[in-house]
């Protein structure tokens, strides 16, 4: 990924994060990074964005049920402290974390959240695709019949599968402390999808989950990465 100061600056001058590319990165040491950086920032430190990739793991939110576990197999299986139960990280997925004071951004948790699926939405129209919500299910799904279709939703009726004709394509599973946020957001690039089908996917049996590149986007990575960056960048600022 290129310019990144010029990503940086295009953002409003009252609020300038450190933007870090940490490129390939190991889960484990980047998770205990971030949540030491949180709990001992000072209430003027500054806010950041990391972006980087995951080698192949598992992680288990906080309230992570073992039965969404379904085949592990050799993949390693690491336990957090973020909201959300199983999702899976490997090579061809962006993956940002958002370290930001909530309080002096002046938005809270709901909030949060919602600006950061709007990222991900903006993040997929730039490449042409059409995201969705789902109530009730944070991350972003996307039609599995049209991903290009800017049709919205029609609400399921009761006893309906809410992911009927759905896959999901961005992930979201946050952590706050002391008024200030770690994890974030996954989004599916181009990856090897198989070990999504040893799992259920956060904590929901059958899930389908897709990429960009399987919904046929061929888009690389860097480029991927510096778009999601920019709309991060943007929408989360206070």
């Amino acid at each position: 990924m290129s310019d990144a100061a010029s990503v940086v600056a295009a953002c409003a001058p009252t609020w300038a994060p450190e933007l870090r590319l940490l490129g390939r990165a190991d889960y484990e040491a980047t998770f205990a990074a971030m949540k030491q950086i949180t709990l001992e920032r000072p209430s003027d430190g500054r806010d950041m964005l990391w972006i980087c990739e995951h080698p192949s793991v598992f992680t288990q939110g906080i309230a992570g049920r073992q039965d969404h576990l379904l085949l592990p197999g050799d993949i390693p299986v690491v336990q957090t402290d973020r909201g959300g139960q199983v999702t899976y990280h490997g090579p061809g997925q962006v993956v940002a974390y958002p370290l930001i004071d909530l309080r002096r951004a002046g938005y809270f948790v709901k909030e949060y959240v919602y600006r950061i699926e709007e990222s991900v939405l903006r993040t997929l129209a730039h490449f042409g695709v059409t995201g969705h919500r789902v109530a009730g299910a944070p991350g972003i799904y996307v039609r599995l019949d049209d991903p290009f279709s800017h049709a919205a939703l029609t609400g399921p009726q009761p006893g309906d599968d809410p992911f009927r004709g759905l896959g999901k394509i961005a992930a979201l599973g946050i952590k706050v402390s002391r008024h200030c946020t770690y994890h974030g957001v996954s989004l599916n690039v181009a990856m090897d999808l198989e070990p999504f089908l040893r799992i259920n996917p956060c904590g929901y049996a059958g899930l389908r989950t897709v990429d960009l590149s399987t919904i046929g986007v061929p888009v690389t990575w860097d480029e991927a990465a510096q778009v999601l960056s920019q709309k991060l960048l943007a929408f989360l600022a206070p």
